[in-house]
């Protein structure tokens, strides 16, 4: 039976459970992960920061994505590995810290309603203290109280909805418009170029529903927990290491930038 510890400032991560053999491995796998996103996505801030020719909305909105994916992964991965190296039993983090992390995972993951959840989980009483998950989010935080929590999960479930309902709807309205475009234009290097943008944001976009709506149901199931905290990690590492590569690589004037910039620093010890 549970023991139950009321409004205790001390609580238990769970976090991922893993072997003695296979800890070094999955450290070190998170650390790569975490590094290349920082260097692929700080490069990306950098190079338009300094470059007058990416000075443009579509680049500065790379650039808001590139700060969002690793404002984003900062707030879990760093913890994560340092909850690794201590055994289960010594994984302990204080409840503001707790609502800090949970708070700016969901800014950065849906930022439109962040604000009145972590409102409705803050005001309930807390019986429990482990975390039954690698970080904090707000599911985890409204499972430590034995109160009713059918209000948080009505309202998170009603904008999750309403969120997926509108970027769904903006996703088909916007396509079908590219498509119709598409359709009427001559311009065969106009539609591929179309066509390579909107495929890879595209598959980026549905990669990036289809696991937020995994990890949403699984919460839910508290047999499949294993498979939700591996799917919540990606959500958050995945995205982050690929949006620089499928959004920054493939734009022609950042690859342009990338090469000038390569190229005069090997022509620069030839002088």
């Amino acid at each position: 039976m549970e023991n139950y510890t009321y409004n205790s400032l001390t609580l238990q991560l769970e976090g991922l459970r893993i072997t003695k053999t296979n800890k070094y491995p999955v450290f070190i796998f998170l650390l790569l992960a975490y590094v290349f996103i920082l260097i692929t996505n700080v490069g990306i801030v950098l190079l338009i920061w300094t470059e007058r020719s990416l000075h443009q909305p579509m680049y500065l909105l790379f650039c808001n994505l590139s700060v969002n994916d690793v404002m984003g992964s900062s707030f879990i991965v760093p913890r994560l590995l340092a909850d690794i190296q201590v055994p289960p039993s010594e994984r302990f983090i204080h409840y503001y810290e707790c609502v800090i992390q949970a708070f700016f995972i969901h800014m950065f993951g849906t930022n439109a309603h962040t604000v009145l959840m972590i409102g409705l989980t803050i005001r309930l009483n807390r019986c429990r203290t482990r975390i039954m998950n690698p970080y904090c989010d707000n599911p985890s935080l409204f499972k430590l109280s034995c109160e009713s929590v059918f209000i948080n999960n009505i309202y998170g479930l009603t904008f999750t909805v309403v969120l997926l309902s509108s970027s769904i709807g903006s996703m088909i309205l916007t396509y079908s418009k590219i498509t119709a475009s598409c359709l009427t234009s001559k311009s065969k290097s106009l539609n591929n170029k179309a066509l390579k943008t909107c495929s890879t944001h595209l598959c980026l976009y549905l990669l990036m529903l289809l696991s937020g709506m995994i990890i949403i149901i699984l919460h839910r199931f508290p047999q499949y927990a294993e498979y939700w905290k591996i799917s919540g990690l990606l959500f958050h590492i995945v995205p982050g290491g690929l949006n620089p590569i499928i959004y920054g690589l493939q734009s022609q004037e950042i690859h342009k930038c990338l090469s000038n910039i390569l190229h005069l620093r090997k022509i620069k010890p030839l002088l």
